[in-house]
């Protein structure tokens, strides 16, 4: 699968892109039909301390699958988009043997 990061207004460091490619990459093992993703991190309202937000879009045949978190970290963030990624293919993938 492929991974893109993208950071809007600042640079990301290689420690971080190796942590969202590995996070990212596990996803796999849920559904083998992934043909790549999308990763968009941004810093939002920077006036709080969770102003840390990992936008991820997975395309897979058919459809696409978006997950958006806002933490005190971009790692955090990612964590919890990855999270809710994995409850999103356990549901697209029952419904496809559902039907």
């Amino acid at each position: 699968m492929n991974v893109t990061i993208n950071a809007v207004h600042f640079k990301t460091d290689k420690k971080l892109e190796t942590f969202i490619t590995e996070k990212v990459g596990k996803l796999n093992q849920y559904f083998d039909g992934i043909i790549g993703s999308e990763v968009i991190l941004k810093l939002e309202n920077t006036d709080i301390p969770e102003n840390k937000v990992a936008e991820i879009r997975l395309q897979i045949p058919g459809n696409d699958l978006y997950a958006r978190k806002q933490c005190n970290t971009f790692e955090e963030a990612t964590g919890e988009a990855v999270d809710a990624l994995k409850i999103q293919l356990k549901k697209y993938k029952a419904k496809l043997k559902g039907s």
